[in-house]
């Protein structure tokens, strides 16, 4: 047996206690080292579990183009084997599609090689999936060095959902696009306000009622509608509609464009908690309203002046007007009416008062008037014959808004007038009968509709063809026979259609074959009618043409008698031409010296010849026809101062002041010079002739824009006026002329309106006995 000595055994034991404590410190490590596997290996089943439940499938794309991922990623895929590498993600029925593989490729390379993240949208070939893929170069901790971390998610149904949410997207935005272009092109005024009720948005319309520059003033300066706008204003009622979820109303006046009109206000709440308004303009409203009142009252102020008596029932058959002539035809008081009785006591209260027919069945036929509130019919009429001879005629109109307007017309005193209308008939049928002249009626369409015994007559009618009433047309083709001119028949239509359709009183003539002739009158009646008339002138026609013939007997015999005048006067020329040379021989001695008597003479001679001479001009110029007056320029100052001093010796001579008083008016006319000078001297010289010593004679000339006027006055003896109205005929007669004068001067006035009138102007004399002569030159300018 081996002994062991102190120190080995000493040596053993420390080896034994190292190994021991060796050991323990394994056993301690591996004990920890447990534990922590465990933890590692649950920690790893958490992260697992996490993995599985995540909506998202994790795949690694590896340097080499290996793939590690989740057998789902190949279910997604539609492949039949988990894919080893990057390439089997997409096959020729399976996988992704060719496009977005080629994309998804390129980017894992760039995510690969430069580390750039990526998100893209993934279509499969199979089934209608689709993949959002999200990846980054792979963190080292996943020892995938060169590798890409790619998140696969499922977006099949947030693709779907997300397509729906656009539509529905895109169709609100539409909807917003077209309630804004219709809230802008509305034409009256609306806005939005915010949870402050301040103005947050409102459109063109607004902008133009507050005369604002744009849509952005209104907004920053915060322009109202209404004026005054506050708490305790227009503001109040969107208040309220905020506050309290019901729309507001009111009506408040406003100012647009400089005027006043009554607005109505809707504030709306909104789910955001703000209002939207609008205003609708109701001034015409209010307008129509007032009219409609106005109408109202003064349709029953017109029904109260109304003849006929009106009564108004509403709806439930009360009586809400009635007019004074109603109160007094069915004696209704004043203060019974106030009450509004209903329609039954009303009938009553008529039959009690004797203003109803008598019938047998008051109910019942009371009850058929009732009726008349629902009657389809939009007009009643019936007559009732009231105890005492009285007519009514009873209109009842059913009202659109339900009740009864009834109308009670006294016809008493018509169906009177139609009695007495029917006797006038018979007497004017009589009447029409033994007239002279032809009547006949027609209507407005030209129908023949009454018509007397000698109209039928005169035309030789049948009874048969009057009694079918026909029109004018047809009428006179039957009696154009008997028309001396058959062109005459359009003459007697035309005159019955002017009096029938213009309105015109119209006459004519016609004659007949037989000779006899008619004068014509067509008379627009107030009916509509018109009244023919033929009146036989054949005897008046007859004594005319008499008449006719005698004047142009005589107007040959003046026309004679003035070729004679003129061709005296002109053979009268040549002896005196003879007798005035002779004469004037005579007296410059050229058959030798007279005595002073025979020089008297000779110069008696030669003024009586010199009248002479004037009087057959005068003569002359009265028998000429109308000649050609020369139109020029003449001045009237001119002429009348030469017409002066041709007369003023003779006025001297007779011892009469002949004064000329020229405006500066007068100016000139256009004419013949000549004519004119000659038309104011024979005014002088009839004045002069009818002036005595002391006389005072006045020529006058002045003007206007349109005529010149001259006047010759004087202080004489004058003439009666019935004188002084043909002191211009022809040859007047020696009173005219005036008393002591030479007669041949009563040619001049005559002249002197002739000469006048050929310049297209006018002569005038005004004179009294003791007052003198006022006599009027008016000549045109023109």
């Amino acid at each position: 047996m081996i002994r062991l000595t102190e120190i080995q055994a000493v040596m053993v034991g420390v080896l034994l206690a190292a190994v021991l404590v060796v050991g323990l410190a394994l056993l301690f490590v591996g004990t920890r080292r447990l534990r922590m596997g465990t933890a590692l290996i649950g920690e790893n089943a958490r992260q697992q579990a996490f993995l599985d439940s995540s909506p998202a499938l994790v795949m690694i794309v590896r340097s080499d183009s290996r793939v590690d991922s989740s057998p789902t990623l190949g279910l997604w895929l539609g492949l039949v084997d988990q894919p080893a590498t990057i390439d089997d993600l997409a096959t020729a029925d399976a996988g992704l599609d060719e496009d977005d593989f080629r994309i998804f490729s390129d980017a894992v390379t760039a995510a690969r090689r430069a580390g750039a993240p990526f998100r893209l949208s993934l279509r499969v070939k199979r089934g209608a999936r689709s993949l959002l893929a999200v990846g980054q170069r792979a963190p080292d901790r996943l020892n995938a060095p060169g590798g890409v971390l790619i998140w696969m998610f499922d977006a099949s149904e947030l693709q779907s959902r997300a397509a729906r949410l656009g539509e529905e997207a895109e169709e609100l935005r539409a909807a917003f696009t077209s309630l804004t272009a219709l809230i802008e092109a509305a034409p009256m005024p609306m806005w939005y306000r915010n949870r402050e009720l301040r103005l947050a948005m409102v459109n063109t319309a607004y902008v133009h009622a507050v005369d604002a520059a744009n849509h952005a003033q209104v907004i920053d300066q915060q322009i109202e509608l209404i004026e005054g706008s506050g708490m305790g204003g227009p503001l109040a009622n969107a208040a309220i509609a905020r506050d309290t979820g019901h729309p507001q109303t009111a009506a408040v006046p406003a100012i647009i464009k400089g005027e006043r009109r009554m607005l109505r206000i809707h504030d709306l709440p909104l789910f955001d908690g703000g209002a939207a308004g609008f205003a609708v303009d109701i001034e015409e409203l209010e307008q129509a309203r007032g009219g409609l009142k106005r109408f109202a009252d003064a349709q029953r102020a017109m029904l109260d002046r109304l003849s006929a008596g009106v009564a108004q029932f509403a709806a439930d058959r009360s009586l809400i007007f009635c007019n004074q002539p109603f109160r007094r035809m069915f004696a209704m008081r004043p203060e019974w009416l106030a009450d509004r009785p209903e329609f039954d006591r009303v009938l009553e209260r008529m039959r009690e008062s004797s203003r109803l027919p008598e019938v047998r069945d008051f109910p019942g036929w009371k009850a058929e008037r009732r009726e008349w509130f629902h009657a389809q019919s939009p007009e009643i009429e019936e007559s009732w014959h009231l105890p005492g001879g009285i007519h009514l005629r009873v209109v009842a109109q059913p009202l659109p808004e339900g009740g009864l307007l009834i109308i009670f017309e006294d016809r008493t005193e018509q169906v009177q007038l139609a009695s007495a209308r029917d006797t006038l008939l018979r007497v004017r049928t009589a009447m029409f009968d033994n007239l002279f002249e032809s009547l006949g009626v027609f209507a407005s369409d030209g129908r023949l509709q009454l018509w007397n015994e000698k109209f039928r007559r005169v035309w030789d009618f049948d009874e048969d063809l009057l009694a079918r009433h026909p029109r004018i047309d047809a009428l006179v083709k039957a009696g154009e026979a008997r028309l001396s001119d058959p062109r005459q028949t359009a003459l007697i239509s035309e005159l019955v259609r002017s009096a029938t359709v213009e309105r015109k009183q119209r006459g004519g003539r016609i004659a007949f074959t037989d000779g006899r002739h008619f004068e014509l009158t067509a008379v627009p009646l107030p009916d509509g009618n018109a009244l023919f008339t033929m009146l036989d002138i054949s005897d008046s026609k007859r004594i005319e043409q008499a008449l006719r013939d005698r004047n142009e007997a005589l107007e040959t015999a003046d026309r004679v008698k003035s070729a004679f005048v003129a061709n005296m006067s002109y053979e009268l020329r040549t002896p005196l031409t003879s007798i005035k040379g002779f004469t004037e021989m005579l007296h410059g001695g050229y058959a030798g010296q007279l005595s002073a008597a025979g020089t008297g003479y000779a110069e008696a001679i030669l003024q009586s010849v010199t009248r002479l001479s004037t009087l057959i001009d005068d003569v002359l110029d009265l028998t000429e026809g109308d000649e050609e007056i020369p139109r020029e320029p003449v001045d009237l100052e001119h002429i009348a101062g030469a017409a002066a001093e041709t007369l003023a010796p003779i006025a001297a001579e007779r011892g009469v002041v002949l004064a000329l008083d020229v405006h500066g008016s007068a100016g000139t006319v256009r004419g013949d010079p000549r004519r004119i000078r000659q038309a104011i001297e024979h005014l002088l010289r009839f004045s002069i002739n009818g002036l005595g010593p002391g006389g005072r004679l006045l020529l006058h000339v002045d003007g206007d824009a349109d005529s010149a006027r001259i006047i010759v006055s004087d202080d004489g003896p004058g003439m009666s006026q019935e004188a002084a109205n043909h002191a211009f005929d022809r040859f007047a007669s020696s009173a005219i002329v005036g008393p002591g004068s030479d007669p041949a001067l009563g040619l001049g006035l005559p002249l002197a309106k002739r000469f006048v009138e050929a310049h297209g102007g006018t002569v005038t004399m005004l004179s009294q006995p003791g007052e003198g002569m006022l006599m009027t030159i008016g000549l045109p300018r023109g």
